[in-house]
């Protein structure tokens, strides 16, 4: 692998989002996924191979430390945030077509739920897939997500919930979607969800932790 994208990986596995960064400690001062991201493109690095080579491979090792819980959420958080200070400047190729996404991922936390750091963790890490992640935030009702699947045909769709309570509006838009989209892919998580729960609710996939959605999708895009 080329040498600046490996250190571009390294950053990202590491947390290490720019020169100012004071994390980890044994890189201060050193360039972080900002000024190396942003190096890689003007020495003429094509924008797909920065993220399939480096920032890909980095998030798919934090997400496995994460499931063998060898790391946790503020080290996920720091990775994640390192992988955006990268993203950033790759987005406009992809938004201008230069440069291709895997596909589109739609997901929010179902109605009446508040709670968003699950949702957040699965966004980032499946943005650091290769994906273009369209995130509806929290409490979000079955006709926003049926709408967003019109604007976005052929995405696939993630449910959020953190409680037992809000578990039955999962199942409620997962009975909306199959209706009009039964091709749709959904996949649902939270800590009261369950594979039982996704079977008995008629969902495609459930994943105790980001990373198993990461692998999900990756089979769905080969």
């Amino acid at each position: 692998m080329n040498e600046l994208l490996e250190k571009l990986s390294r950053c990202v596995e590491l947390g290490k989002t720019d020169l100012l960064s004071p994390y980890p400690p044994d890189m201060k001062g050193q360039d972080g996924a900002d000024e190396l991201a942003k190096k890689a493109l003007e020495e003429g690095i094509r924008p797909d191979e920065i993220l399939e080579k480096s920032l890909i491979p980095a998030m798919e090792i934090v997400g496995d430390k994460f499931s063998r819980k060898q790391i946790y959420v503020p080290q996920m958080l720091m990775a994640a945030k390192a992988m955006n200070s990268a993203m950033k400047h790759l987005k406009p190729y992809f938004q201008s077509g230069e440069a291709k996404r895997k596909g589109k991922f739609i997901i929010g936390t179902v109605a009446g739920d508040l709670h968003d750091i699950g949702k957040n963790l699965v966004s980032m890490m499946i943005e650091g897939g290769g994906w273009e992640v369209i995130d509806l935030g929290v409490d979000v009702g079955s006709d926003k997500f049926l709408r967003t699947i019109e604007e976005n045909p052929g995405a696939v769709v993630g449910l959020s919930a953190l409680l037992t309570t809000t578990m039955e509006n999962m199942r409620t838009t997962v009975t909306a979607i199959r209706e009009r989209y039964p091709d749709a892919k959904v996949l649902v998580g939270g800590a009261p969800v369950t594979m039982e729960y996704c079977n008995k609710i008629g969902a495609d996939f459930y994943s105790p932790d980001p990373q198993g959605a990461v692998n999900y999708l990756k089979q769905l895009a080969t």
